[in-house]
């Protein structure tokens, strides 16, 4: 057996040291007011340390440290290839310190460990590099001028960046804004989910090992009703990124009106559709797909494919695919690396979904598999992948982001009622088609209203395509070069040549 099995991992749980302090300035301190709050872990309900209850005052503290980093040029000012070789190091201590960071991960919010590894610190890693390589080859513009002037259009760090990450791919998506805004020559304050900070809090320390100067990256742990509104409100943040739901989007944008206009580029939820036709070049690869869609992470996915649109000719034989597929997603122990489905991150969420699943059946939905809360672990949060046929497009759990492994199978009879049906949602953030034919493929990519569309595959890219959505799944990108425009302020220079 080896040494990477499940008992190595509860090995190395009972034995890992936990930080849970702020990190303001270079360095842990504990929070202005003393207090703190437990970190829990979803997979058995046992606390894992105590995290600093960070508050207005310590947001004035860490932006002030921000202010002067960035002022000081110490960061900003530094060259592109400079911050380049500090963040490739970055990354090396991070791939250095991969199990320990997995580990907290699963822990935290309870993925399965063959998921935190393969997936959040593959992407980690790979979105760290690929920023700091792209850094020294983001080119300024010379404008078209008379012989006489010189244009100059030029591409400077905003200043002091917050960036507020959800809990479902902590790590993760916290490198999607760290990556170009720090490469970019930004000063960061990066806040964490009460949820699950602790893979932030350690990232904090590799930075600074790394060569990241003291006040250019700090971490405040705390709740987002008031250490992230502290910072939305705050006067001297440029920009403020944020990955979370389309609520709390909307509060942050009009947090930013109310104080000084600085900049909000969120990616927010996401209801997508999967449109499955006839002529699929493989039923069964596409029922496999379908499946992974809406069970990977616990279904805990801004992306996931919780609309499945089934045309009307294959609707049974299909849906009988798709639940035969499912079987195959269970929930287990999170440290075991042969699971492939964790536990729910925490009893709000876990009771959000249980009710969801009572709605489904309330309104008429036909429960093909799952809806069932488990218990594979004592005082664990479990609850098995569930599919839901007959829906109408306009029942709750087809309409609201769920944020859970609950599947939503709508029939469709031809292209123009699946258009129809996969736009009808007030997001657009992504979507898969599945057919072979060629111009169906096309005309319907084009016609869908969202940020990413997939086809004959689900979730597809890497970090050399932007990531984000159309409507109210938020605005601007995540992700290959058009995620620096995020952290830059566009500069024209005119000189007149005497």
């Amino acid at each position: 057996m080896s040494i990477k099995d499940l008992a190595y991992w509860q090995q190395r749980a009972e034995t890992i040291s936990i930080e849970g302090r702020a990190f303001i300035n270079g360095q842990y301190i504990e929070a202005v007011n003393k207090q703190t709050f437990d970190s829990v872990s979803p997979i058995d309900n046992r606390k894992l340390t105590n995290v600093a209850y960070c508050e207005q005052a310590d947001a004035d503290i860490a932006v002030k440290a921000a202010r002067q980093s960035f002022e000081s040029g110490v960061w900003s000012k530094a060259a592109p290839a400079k911050r380049k070789a500090v963040l490739l190091a970055f990354a090396d201590l991070i791939e250095q310190h991969k199990e320990e960071l997995a580990l907290l991960e699963t822990l935290d919010m309870g993925k399965p460990i063959a998921d935190s590894l393969a997936v959040d610190l593959a992407g980690t890693l790979r979105c760290i590099r690929w920023s700091a390589e792209a850094i020294d080859k983001i080119y300024d513009e010379v404008a078209p001028t008379p012989d006489n002037e010189l244009g100059m259009v030029t591409h400077e760090p905003c200043g002091v960046v917050a960036a507020i990450v959800p809990w479902n791919f902590p790590l993760q998506m916290a490198s999607w804004k760290l990556g170009p805004a720090l490469a970019a020559g930004n000063s960061v304050i990066l806040k964490p989910s009460e949820k699950s900070p602790l893979t932030a809090i350690k990232l904090a320390a590799l930075a600074k090992e790394a060569g990241i100067p003291d006040g250019v990256l700090n971490v405040l742990p705390g709740y987002g009703h008031i250490i992230g509104k502290a910072l939305a409100l705050h006067m001297d943040i440029d920009t403020l990124v944020f990955t979370g739901s389309t609520a709390i989007a909307k509060q942050l944008m009009i947090y930013a009106g109310e104080s000084n206009m600085k900049r909000v580029w969120s990616e927010a939820g996401g209801k997508s559709p999967n449109i499955v036709f006839a002529d699929a070049p493989n039923l069964d690869e596409a029922a496999q797909a379908a499946a992974g869609a809406f069970c990977f992470n616990q279904g805990e996915v801004c992306t996931a494919g919780t609309r499945l649109l089934v045309e009307a000719s294959i609707k049974d034989e299909f849906i009988a695919k798709v639940v035969n597929a499912v079987k195959t997603w269970v929930p287990g122990n999170p440290l075991d690396p042969k699971t492939n489905v964790g536990a729910i991150v925490d009893q709000t969420q876990y009771k959000r979904i249980l009710n969801y699943i009572s709605i489904g059946k309330e309104q008429g939905a036909k429960l093909s598999i799952g809806g069932e809360a488990v218990e594979p672990i004592e005082n664990g949060y479990y609850i098995s992948p569930t599919v839901f046929s007959d829906v109408n497009n306009n029942m709750d759990i087809a309409q609201e982001e769920i944020f859970g492994s609950v599947l939503s199978v709508i029939t469709f009879n031809d292209e123009e009622e699946a258009v129809a049906i996969a736009n009808d949602t007030p997001y657009g953030l992504a979507a898969g088609i599945w057919t072979s034919n060629f111009s169906r493929a096309h005309k319907m990519a084009k016609a869908i209203r969202a940020g990413s569309v997939w086809v004959n595959q689900w979730d597809g890219g890497d970090m050399t395509a932007p990531f984000g959505g159309f409507k109210q799944s938020g605005n601007g990108r995540d992700k290959s070069h058009h995620a620096f425009s995020k952290y830059t302020e566009i500069k024209a220079t005119w000189m007149k040549l005497n």
